[in-house]
């Protein structure tokens, strides 16, 4: 069971707010092909999403950022080219990007710093990674919309390369802290997602495809002639895509779809619960 988030209020009397969740814990992102829930662990992971348009990018990515929302254990840095995929959870966040590659550089640039120090910090320790009862180190759930936007299309290209080289190290390096990437694309071409930076990614989804090669740049080379391909996947189905993980199969599943008002109110809620976890704490530091 979920733990309950308690307010205290300047009576010193307590209320429960309602349920959170945690990061370590798996995130429910839709049924199989056989109805079962299918849930991923995305700590210590990252997760590349490909398709086109309609093909389900958006309501997977919306639910993993439901999830970390809800997750005081996890903190969000959100970068958006369109504003209105991620924008309902940017009261949730730390951090929200639009369609500003500088914007999105210095984000980036932040985010390495912290991943070094964290590093350093563990390195002091004799430890190899985060956990889930550190309270110093809260994890950080990265997520992007449309990599294109920002690795293809704004800007110039020094600035685009700076970008791709900067989220390329925060997915090689960034697990063991605690930061977590998510990225969606609606071009999935080698040019928007090399092999180098695919590979790298624990778990990859595939929305329909208009090419078998197009399913492949996501999902790995030679799935497709393995019978494994995203372009099977019919238009009138969307949603559903192939999941895989290191090492593992491709499986059929259908994206949970959260509405936008489903999002507006757990979005809401999430910044309600973050909103009283930061009052409290800052009624304790005044009381130090």
């Amino acid at each position: 069971m979920s733990p309950v988030l308690v307010a205290t209020t300047p009576d010193d009397e307590s209320v429960p707010l309602g349920p959170v969740l945690s990061i370590f814990d798996p995130v429910h992102i839709g049924i199989d092909e056989f109805g079962h829930p299918v849930q991923v662990p995305m700590i210590y992971r990252n997760m590349l999403i490909g398709g086109e348009p309609g093909a389900g990018k958006s309501a997977l990515l919306n639910a993993v950022v439901a999830h970390a929302a809800l997750s005081l254990d996890c903190r969000l840095c959100l970068l958006d080219g369109k504003q209105v995929e991620l924008g309902q959870w940017r009261h949730c966040a730390d951090a929200f990007v639009g369609p500003s590659l500088d914007g999105a550089l210095g984000l980036l640039r932040r985010l390495a710093v912290m991943m070094d120090r964290r590093y350093a910090y563990l390195l002091d320790c004799e430890r190899r990674k985060v956990v889930a009862d550190d309270k110093s180190m809260s994890a950080y759930l990265m997520a992007i919309d449309e990599i294109a936007y920002f690795s293809a299309t704004a800007g110039k290209k020094p600035e685009r390369e700076e970008f791709a080289s900067l989220l390329r190290d925060l997915v090689a390096r960034g697990r063991a802290v605690g930061i977590i990437v998510v990225a969606a694309t609606q071009r999935p071409s080698s040019d928007i997602i090399p092999t180098s930076l695919r590979d790298l990614f624990a778990w990859r989804f595939a929305g329909r495809c208009t090419t078998d090669s197009s399913s492949d740049i996501v999902l790995g080379h030679g799935w497709a002639q393995q019978g494994w391909t995203a372009n099977t996947i019919s238009p009138t189905n969307p949603g559903a895509g192939l999941l895989i993980a290191e090492g593992g199969s491709p499986q059929l599943v259908k994206v949970a779809y959260l509405d936008d008002g489903t999002c507006a109110a757990i979005a809401g809620y999430a910044a309600t619960l973050r909103d009283t976890v930061a009052a409290k704490r800052r009624r304790l530091q005044a009381a130090a």
